[in-house]
C-alpha cells in the first residue's frame, strides 16, 4: 500500500523530498550523494524521491520549476528548500540542524 504524501512528510524523523527527472543530469550527481547521506544518517532521516515527470500535479503543488529540488520537512513543515546539488556534508548538516 502506497502512503500518501502528507502522511509520508508527517513525520518526527526529518524527511528529504528530493523532486528529480531521469533526464536531468545534476539528478543523477544527486544520487550517490543522497545514499551517502542515508548511509551517514541512518534512521535519522527518511530520503524520498519523486519522478516529477511521473508526479506532476505533486511537483506543482509544491513549486516545483526545476530539479533537483529538495524540501527537507519535518513534523509536516518545510524547514528547508533549495535547488540544485549539495555534498554530503552541507546536507547531513542541514538535516542535523533541524
Amino acid at each position: 500500500m502506497k502512503s500518501s504524501f502528507s502522511d509520508i512528510i508527517n513525520s518526527d524523523t526529518p524527511v528529504l523530498v528530493d523532486f528529480f527527472a531521469t533526464w536531468c543530469g545534476p539528478c543523477k550527481t544527486l544520487g550517490p550523494i543522497l545514499e551517502q547521506v542515508k548511509e551517514t544518517l541512518g534512521d535519522g532521516v527518511k530520503i524520498v524521491k519523486i519522478d516529477v515527470d511521473k508526479n506532476q500535479p505533486l511537483a506543482a503543488k509544491y513549486q516545483v520549476r526545476g530539479v533537483p529540488t529538495m524540501i527537507l520537512y519535518k513534523n509536516g513543515k518545510q524547514v528547508w528548500r533549495q535547488s540544485g546539488v549539495l555534498d554530503k556534508t552541507a546536507l547531513v548538516d542541514i538535516i542535523n540542524k533541524s
